[in-house]
């Protein structure tokens, strides 16, 4: 956005309201399955897209319309907070998901992982 400039902010006929996270995926029956059944995302609506309730936070699985959809490269991450990186990365290892390293940082513990499209998920430690 070369020629954008920083202005007060939209007039009050413009609010935005906060609706959900979502994912484009291939396959929709995978997609449900890993997060329902591996993660234990409770869903609560299913139609063209599937819905699960995420503390509060609506997340939905959108099936892509076309491959570039999937295209990696973005920097949007879905982070979940956990009690213990390690045991967690340790569980979803076991149930056949692809995990990353425990990675220390200066404030926590961060793990990473992949849903079945590549998609990434962090699961986050606050440090005490």
């Amino acid at each position: 956005m070369p020629n954008m400039r920083c202005r007060s902010p939209l007039g009050r006929q413009v609010k935005f309201h906060f609706d959900c996270v979502f994912y484009y995926v291939s396959d929709l029956e995978q997609s449900i399955c890993f997060y329902r059944d591996i993660l234990g995302f409770a869903l609560v609506s299913r139609d063209v897209v599937a819905r699960f309730d995420l503390g509060g936070v609506l997340f939905e699985l959108v099936p892509a319309s076309a491959r570039s959809k999937l295209v990696r490269g973005g920097n949007a991450r879905l982070c979940l907070r956990v009690e213990n990186v390690e045991k967690t990365l340790n569980e979803l290892k076991e149930r056949g998901v692809h995990v990353g390293p425990v990675q220390s940082k200066s404030n926590g513990v961060l793990g990473v992982f992949k849903d079945p499209d590549g998609n990434e998920l962090c699961v986050w430690e606050y440090r005490d």
